[in-house]
């Protein structure tokens, strides 16, 4: 597998200027657009905000968690794919997806937002539960656990209710958290390229624990991600990169310019 980077000023990477690579405040501030190049094409990844992102991929364009507001969108194509990790409203919204979801698009989701999603739109969709994998295009689609284990936070994410995501492209393996603590699900993944690992108080987990389960299965890339949250549970992607050790890069995304 070849991966090289390449960072962009700019939503849209087709319309972008090439820039040099910035220290981590200067890029997240640039909202950089980072591509991947891999054996079956380059793979881009858009920041939107908090948790949502936009995926150009080889297979279509990919809509992970969007939420917001329509015009956050419009650079890019319409989804081919939509993934949805759970129903909070800072991961699963509605209105957006009645905005941006074509008659060509398909979703997966978690079984919760499956119930929540009108017929029509159920006919676009496919639940699949931790441990099970859907396929689009030809590339499997892995559900993975996602849940809290500190006591208190238990209601927040109840174990087997939520999903992350492993998007196995031809040789380019993809992990998105959703919201979770630090759990033996994510630590025992391997042969990760990309991963977005949450982190943020009190809904998932702090930087010492996203970081140690970072070094765990080591991806070759990471964007700490959905860090900012109400009740002061901030953390610092800053503090993030500086805990992580040789052999993961650390990319920022620019979530919340």
């Amino acid at each position: 597998m070849r991966l090289t980077r390449r960072h962009f000023i700019g939503s849209s990477a087709a319309a972008a200027a090439t820039i040099t690579l910035l220290p981590f405040a200067a890029q997240a501030a640039a909202h950089a657009s980072d591509v991947f190049t891999t054996s079956g094409g380059d793979i881009t990844i858009h920041p939107i905000s908090h948790a949502s992102f936009v995926m150009e991929t080889p297979v279509g364009t990919i809509y992970v968690d969007p939420v917001g507001d329509e015009a956050s969108y419009s650079a890019f194509p319409k989804p081919d794919l939509v993934l949805v990790t759970h129903e909070h409203g800072d991961h699963y919204k509605q209105e957006l997806l009645e905005a941006v979801v074509t008659e060509n698009t398909k979703l997966i989701t978690n079984p919760a937002v499956f119930e929540k999603l009108p017929d029509g739109m159920k006919a676009k969709a496919v639940k699949i539960a931790n441990g099970e994998t859907s396929e689009f295009t030809g590339i499997s689609i892995e559900a993975i656990a996602a849940y809290n284990t500190t006591e208190d936070r238990m209601n927040f994410h109840p174990k087997g209710r939520d999903n992350g995501y492993v998007i196995n492209f031809d040789d380019f393996r993809v992990y998105v958290s959703g919201d979770t603590e630090d759990i033996p699900e994510m630590r025992a993944l391997q042969g990760i390229d990309l991963a977005f690992v949450c982190m943020n108080l009190p809904f998932t987990m702090d930087v010492a624990a996203a970081a140690s389960a970072v070094g765990e299965f080591k991806p070759k890339f990471v964007y700490p991600y959905h860090y900012r949250g109400r009740d002061n549970g901030t953390q610092d992607p800053a503090e993030f990169a500086k805990l992580i050790g040789e052999g993961t890069e650390v990319k920022m995304g620019g979530w919340y310019g």
